[in-house]
């Protein structure tokens, strides 16, 4: 359907659509669901064991439990508090802060998930691997082909629109939660105590360490960027908020989707450190769960496994070229986009912003085949410390807003609820940004660098007259992100690419 929100407005309002083509609560629990549970479940036992004893790993489940919880329950706050603001990160991050900020989420979010696709990509191809030799490490010359035209065979389906595709969501929801339901089921049965109580805060030389903050602290620290990759969509019915029914079953949607998705992890991680020592799952090779069911009950766990990753994969790539045609649509209608990116076709969907998202994760896609054995890691760590961001900046807008005494009542969160939430998700999301380290910053800040061209053109066809930077914060912040940018290049030079000065 044919865009009827005029270029250059504030982006606060969707196309008007039929309400029949517009996605309910149950198609919104999907997108949720299938946008945070991708292969990344299939390979949680040995992502967390790497670096996490059982009970580093309790007590990183309850930190980022809270944490994620805060970011969720902002979402939820502000889609009642401030429902005209559809497409949710971009828009709460310039009705708060600026246009410059909301082009940087809008920005981050899009090229940050473009990396996650990429990161899809090498998962699928790796584990066709299985079934098909020839994909070794998913990043090969055949896996980048095959990766190839499966970024555009989504891309075609994308086009079809959140209404027509939620079918297939909810099919594939359902396909990826039964695998991991077998292994949860099968896990349990071989399960014993007093193997997950060996080494619950770690081991050392054969020898049980005890509680200290100095053993286990590193240990929860060094798991955040795999629990934050994990939930990467909790935001996923706020994106599409302009396509769905009504703001109260994205609010649901959200909740639902989170403690369902929780609940998983959780018991996914924690389950084989009863089976098997922290070291051994440690060791195992991608997709772990596949190795514990082949171990433990033979080959069909196996295979029921790595069938599990692809229909997973395939099923939340779908979901997230769904998701990140939206937001460069609402920057573009606020201004800040190029022009072009505001077009949709008749099915309401954004064509020329889900070309772009398919031209860029082509670009890296052929990118990754330079990385070597470490092209997943590369890409979920990319994906994750990019996305701190435009989590942070959400949070800081509900407190922002929490503070003024125009805060709407009678809706389901009271003022001191807003500020409360929206005060413990901003200290969450620097605290991630401290957890992630100082390497994927570096490149993080390459990125949003090279974006800022976008940004002027943006500014620039809307409004030729319009002063880019209009205020001296966004000069101040400019200069900042370049220098940081510059500092990055050289950092990663250094660090990846081994240069000695």
């Amino acid at each position: 359907m044919a865009d009827n929100t005029a270029p250059g407005s504030n982006g606060s309002s969707a196309p008007a659509q039929d309400s029949s083509k517009k996605v309910g609560l149950i198609g919104l629990v999907g997108i949720v669901i299938s946008a945070m549970i991708g292969g990344g479940i299939y390979n949680l036992p040995q992502n967390m064991a790497q670096d996490a004893s059982a009970g580093a790993i309790i007590i990183a489940w309850v930190v980022t439990g809270i944490g994620i919880w805060f970011i969720a329950n902002t979402f939820r706050i502000l889609s009642a508090a401030r429902p005209e603001l559809t497409n949710g990160l971009y828009t709460y991050a310039e009705k708060g802060f600026g246009k410059l900020i909301g082009f940087f989420v809008a920005y981050g979010y899009w090229i940050c998930n473009c990396f996650a696709l990429v990161a899809y990509s090498v998962l699928v191809m790796a584990t066709l691997n299985y079934f098909v030799p020839d994909f070794a490490g998913g990043n090969n010359i055949p896996s980048i082909i095959g990766g190839s035209i499966i970024t555009w065979a989504m891309y075609l389906l994308a086009l079809q629109g959140a209404k027509q595709t939620s079918f297939l969501n909810i099919i594939g929801t359902i396909g990826k939660l039964l695998p991991v339901a077998v292994f949860i089921l099968a896990v349990a049965t071989v399960f014993k105590l007093s193997v997950f109580m060996e080494g619950f805060w770690g081991m050392k030389g054969g020898i049980d360490l005890s509680f200290t903050w100095d053993n286990v602290m590193p240990q929860v620290q060094a798991t955040m960027l795999v629990t934050l990759w994990l939930f990467l969509g909790i935001e996923g019915a706020v994106v599409v908020s302009g396509k769905a029914k009504s703001q109260t079953a994205v609010r649901k949607a959200t909740t639902i989707g989170f403690l369902v998705t929780l609940l998983l992890y959780v018991i996914v991680s924690l389950l084989p450190l009863g089976v098997y020592s922290q070291a051994d799952i440690g060791n195992m090779a991608d997709p772990s769960m596949a190795a514990i069911m082949l171990d433990k009950f033979g080959k069909w766990g196996e295979i029921l496994i790595n069938a599990g990753v692809i229909i997973s994969v395939l099923s939340s790539w779908l979901v997230w070229m769904l998701m990140l045609g939206e937001m460069p649509l609402a920057a573009s209608k606020s201004g800040i986009f190029p022009k072009a990116f505001v077009k949709e076709n008749k099915k309401g969907s954004p064509s020329t912003s889900l070309l772009w998202t398919t031209i860029v994760v082509q670009i890296v896609l052929i990118v990754s085949y330079f990385i070597g054995n470490n092209a997943w890691t590369t890409m979920i760590s990319i994906t994750s410390v990019m996305a701190l961001p435009c989590y942070l900046f959400c949070t800081l807008f509900l407190f922002k807003i929490a503070l003024d005494e125009s805060y709407p009542k009678g809706i389901f969160a009271s003022r001191g609820m807003a500020l409360f939430t929206g005060a413990a998700g901003s200290l969450y999301g620097l605290w991630l940004i401290y957890a992630a380290g100082l390497n994927y910053l570096m490149v993080a800040c390459i990125v949003y660098a090279v974006g800022l061209p976008l940004y002027v053109v943006g500014i620039r066809q809307h409004d030729p007259k319009a002063r880019v930077f209009e205020k001296i914060s966004d000069k101040v912040i400019v200069a900042v992100v370049i220098a940081l940018g510059i500092a990055g290049l050289v950092y990663s030079i250094i660090t990846f690419g081994h240069v000695a000065l």
